[in-house]
């Protein structure tokens, strides 16, 4: 359906990406934020504070990340659009609810401005570390959706695909910025209304006697009911039958457990987003996301310049992770070369991806800054020399 979203704003404008995604959000008609103030993320939810006299809505500075990341499902619950802002060490205590959002299906977002770490870290300053932790964080079996922008303008424009994919999917959508990102100041062009296209909410047209809270669907994604139609249904985090009342038996963990990962695992073509520029006779393909990827594009320029064959992978969508592209990369390519502001963290998955025949280089660095363009260049050259 087309936004129609009264006090969202259209036309050209100068801000930083957390911004951005504030703007985003509200386009995606999102009106409930619950946060607490952290260092990259803040400008997030002081935008949407400044915001809602004139969209209507509510933002809630909570006591700690714990209570913000449950106060956004209450708000879902209670029929509204609703994501919190934080960084490194606040998604960490939001991994609990972030597991609980999962179980129980609760369509919301959760962003998360990288800094570095582990603990306090560098707060001020970037990371691209918390990647496998927006995917393995909380505890069992599931799958999810991460989005990862490289630009105020993809801020915006990804963060209205991260609502569309939470009310598809009915899941968390984890949004992955980075602090260069975040406080990165750029034009955002910010479409009418009307062309803007957002998913609603997929309530139930059964009636109350008839509802099943988790019952049958062809696509593995229930209805939700209206809160105030006369619905009761009964949420919890424990294995759960189809009317959502707890189920101990084997069975049924292995019904929810299954659907709860293949509504994502069987939608992933349509999930997947990336960018991807001069791969098929390419020798070498840069892997890259985030920030990084804007500095892995001038050495690709240079590398192209001095002869090289370079071809690029621009993650948008970090998970679920583009397997079958990878693979079918390397396959022909002699060596994809990852540079991540992080020890090597999804160099992993391009490793369990790629065939034995390519080599993958890996380029690492701890956070604190951005790679060097010359460093992703040396790695490219690096590549180019595998026979």
């Amino acid at each position: 359906m087309k936004a129609k979203l009264d006090g969202v704003l259209t036309g050209v404008h100068y801000m930083d990406g957390d911004q951005a995604a504030c703007e985003g959000a509200l386009a995606a008609g999102c009106r409930y934020i619950a946060g607490y103030p952290i260092t990259p993320s803040t400008e997030t939810v002081e935008r949407f504070a400044q915001r809602i006299p004139c969209v209507g809505g509510i933002f809630m500075q909570m006591e700690d990340e714990i209570a913000s990341s449950i106060a956004i499902q209450g708000a879902v619950w209670g029929g509204a659009k609703a994501m919190t802002v934080t960084s490194g060490p606040g998604f960490s205590l939001m991994m609990e609810h972030i597991g609980y959002a999962i179980m129980t299906e609760t369509p919301c977002v959760f962003v998360d401005v990288q800094r570095g770490g582990p603990s306090t870290g560098l707060p001020t300053m970037p990371s691209q570390s918390d990647l496998m932790q927006a995917r393995w964080g909380s505890h069992g079996d599931y799958d999810l959706i991460a989005l990862c922008p490289n630009s105020p303008q993809e801020c915006f424009d990804l963060m209205i695909c991260a609502f569309n994919f939470s009310e598809r999917f009915r899941i968390p959508v984890m949004f992955m910025m980075d602090e260069c990102i975040g406080h990165m100041t750029e034009k955002v062009v910010i479409p009418h209304p009307d062309d803007i296209e957002i998913t609603p909410r997929r309530y139930t047209a059964k009636r109350p006697q008839d509802y099943l809270l988790y019952g049958p669907c062809d696509d593995l994604v229930p209805e939700m009911p209206e809160i105030g139609k006369g619905y009761h249904f009964h949420i919890t985090g424990l294995t759960h039958d189809e009317r959502g009342y707890p189920d101990m038996t084997v069975d049924a963990q292995h019904r929810l457990i299954h659907r709860l990962i293949h509504k994502i695992k069987n939608y992933k073509n349509g999930i997947v987003m990336v960018e991807a520029d001069d791969l098929d006779n390419a020798e070498v393909v840069v892997l890259s996301f985030g920030i990084t990827s804007r500095i892995a594009d001038r050495a690709i320029i240079d590398a192209k310049n001095s002869g090289i064959k370079t071809g690029k992978i621009r993650l948008k969508t970090i998970w679920p992770f583009p397997d079958e592209l990878v693979k079918n990369v390397s396959q022909k390519a002699r060596a994809i070369v990852v540079p991540e502001i992080n020890a090597g963290q999804i160099v992993r998955e391009v490793e369990r991806a790629a065939t034995d025949r390519c080599r993958i280089i890996s380029v690492p660095h701890y956070g604190g800054g951005v790679h060097r363009v010359e460093t992703i260049y040396d790695a490219i050259i690096e590549g180019a020399k595998v026979e």
